[in-house]
């Protein structure tokens, strides 16, 4: 990738994997924000009650020992309704078959490259597949 990666864009599960990334990256880009993403229904790391929701992959209802909370800089809180709608738009618009937690990702990415604005590099973690979900109501 060409230029300076300006926000990383992770769905926090087991927190394994905003941890690995978001380390590896914060000590090589200056200035990077670490963004975790969250169910809406479920934010815990924003300090709310655990709860149902349907983003599977992300929000266990707790705070996982192996996530360093340190190097999250932002947290984005992502409802239901939008992850589905993101992961249908991918696959519908951009041919890219994502489950439901990539769904939330990939939307909480687009907030924040509109809030950073043109010119800017948002890279989000898409960790899962939709292939699971095609025979649920989810395509």
């Amino acid at each position: 990738m060409e230029g300076k990666l300006n926000a990383l864009v992770v769905g926090v599960g087991t927190g394994g994997t905003i941890t690995g990334i978001g380390e590896v990256l914060k000590n090589r880009i200056a200035g990077l924000e670490v963004i975790a993403v969250e169910p809406e229904a479920s934010a815990v790391l924003s300090g709310k009650a655990p709860g149902p929701h349907k983003i599977q992959g992300i929000g266990a209802g707790f705070i996982p020992k192996v996530l360093n909370t340190g190097i999250i800089d932002r947290i984005i809180p992502v409802t239901d309704v939008d992850a589905l709608a993101t992961s249908r738009r991918l696959a519908r618009e951009e041919g890219v078959l994502v489950g439901i937690s990539s769904g939330a990702a990939a939307f909480a990415a687009l907030e924040v490259a509109r809030q950073l604005g043109s010119g800017t590099k948002v890279l989000a973690i898409a960790p899962d597949t939709g292939e699971r979900y095609l025979s649920a109501d989810v395509f």
